[in-house]
């Protein structure tokens, strides 16, 4: 098979192939964008493949940057683009199923090729745009079906993230696995104990973000593989209860953790420790901490002026979550509702902790802390005017009720 025309991102990489080829060494475009040109889809990154040993790629390009050399990966920098130059490469055993032992640097595309996780990634693409295809990837992208090269069992013992990534591929391209391979994925589906949590979470969440993610939780459950996800073991009916929701894709990678987090029966206390095991930032645990307590108060009723001052643009991501639930979105409302706030933070009240302190010549203490809430919940449900005179007059009232 010949490539018709090659796709932009191909054509601006053809003079760096050339100087390689020039050099004396063969040179492929290979991996997932050969794939995404097969299938139509935009192109997200470049990866040409080379006979030349790193250390050749240096001496023939001026300005690298040594990104993963001990694997073979040099990145190459031109006037206006970068590219990835990996050498032809076989691998040793994997004793911890995620690195290779010792990487050999080769000068056959074949036995690289050989390596790769599945037959759909196993292209590579000559300059004139001939398709070199061992493993009857074509066939497989014609059907619509993930198959692994090789022994699949090899194939997943090398790398275990693989069968994650397998997953991943389900929801995004909609493929479904080979036999083989789906069976090697159930049996083999503990070696995800050996993946790092960070690694998982990638392949996780681009799964809950794919276009067929329903088949894709289907299949991660049918294989078991969530029983090695962090918090997941127990959670298989709610993954199934997930997946069963509407199918529309979801905008980020917050909102579709939230949904999760939702179906598998988390309260807004258990987030948190939930998401540590994941290994996630403070503030990704924070954001989707929010918008399940918003999607919980919002799935009962409209929101009240305080749950839209807590909430503040996060209330509108929650609004894009109903239709998941059956429910109809208010975005008009809420963007009046959040609009109509008095004020957005406490730093907005008309009084602040100073004020507090010299009208009644108190020292800081926990009253101080409640009196500011007090009034902030004032203001912002409009039960008094954002201003000093009349908020210290609040303050008094409230302190003399409290004794």
């Amino acid at each position: 098979m010949k490539l018709r025309t090659l796709p932009i991102e191909f054509q601006q990489a053809l003079p760096v192939m050339a100087q390689i080829q020039a050099s004396g060494y063969e040179a492929y475009f290979v991996g997932g964008s050969v794939r995404d040109v097969l299938l139509g889809h935009p192109i997200h990154d470049v990866d040409i493949a080379t006979s030349a040993f790193p250390a050749e790629i240096k001496a023939i390009f001026p300005r690298t940057v040594d990104v993963g050399i001990e694997h073979g990966t040099v990145l190459v920098l031109t006037d206006e683009e970068q590219y990835e130059i990996t050498t032809f490469r076989t691998e040793s055993t994997y004793q911890d199923f995620r690195r290779p032992d010792h990487v050999s640097f080769v000068r056959s595309l074949a036995e690289d090729l050989k390596r790769r996780d599945f037959t759909i990634n196993a292209f590579a693409v000559q300059e004139d745009g001939t398709v070199i295809d061992l493993f009857e990837g074509l066939v497989d992208l014609e059907a619509k079906i993930l198959r692994a090269v090789g022994n699949p069992h090899e194939r997943f013992h090398e790398d275990a993230l693989r069968m994650m990534r397998g997953l991943r591929f389900v929801s995004q391209l909609g493929f479904t696995f080979e036999n083989e391979t789906f069976a090697a994925i159930l049996e083999n589906h503990a070696l995800l104990g050996k993946i790092s949590v960070e690694r998982i979470f990638i392949e996780f969440t681009k799964l809950l973000l794919g276009d067929y993610r329903k088949d894709a939780i289907e299949k991660f459950v049918a294989t078991e593989c969530y029983q090695y996800c962090p918090g997941l073991r127990e959670k298989g009916a709610g993954l199934l209860s997930f997946a069963a929701l509407p199918t529309e894709v979801f905008a980020t990678e917050e909102a579709a953790w939230t949904v999760l987090l939702d179906q598998l029966g988390l309260s807004e206390e258990l987030v948190g420790p939930f998401l540590r095991q994941w290994k996630v930032s403070n503030e990704f645990r924070r954001t989707c901490r929010e918008l399940l307590w918003g999607l919980q108060k919002r799935k009962q009723a409209s929101f009240t002026p305080m749950e839209l001052y807590r909430l503040q643009e996060k209330a509108l991501v929650v609004e894009s979550l109903l239709p998941y639930y059956g429910l109809k979105t208010h975005f008009a409302n809420v963007k009046a509702g959040l609009e109509a706030l008095p004020i957005h933070s406490l730093s907005e009240l008309g009084v602040n902790g100073h004020d507090l302190l010299q009208h009644f010549q108190k020292k800081p203490g926990i009253w101080l802390k409640e009196v500011l809430a007090y009034l902030e919940q004032a203001v912002v449900e409009k039960n008094c005017q954002n201003e000093k005179v009349p908020l210290l007059a609040l303050a008094t009232a409230y302190l003399k009720e409290q004794g």
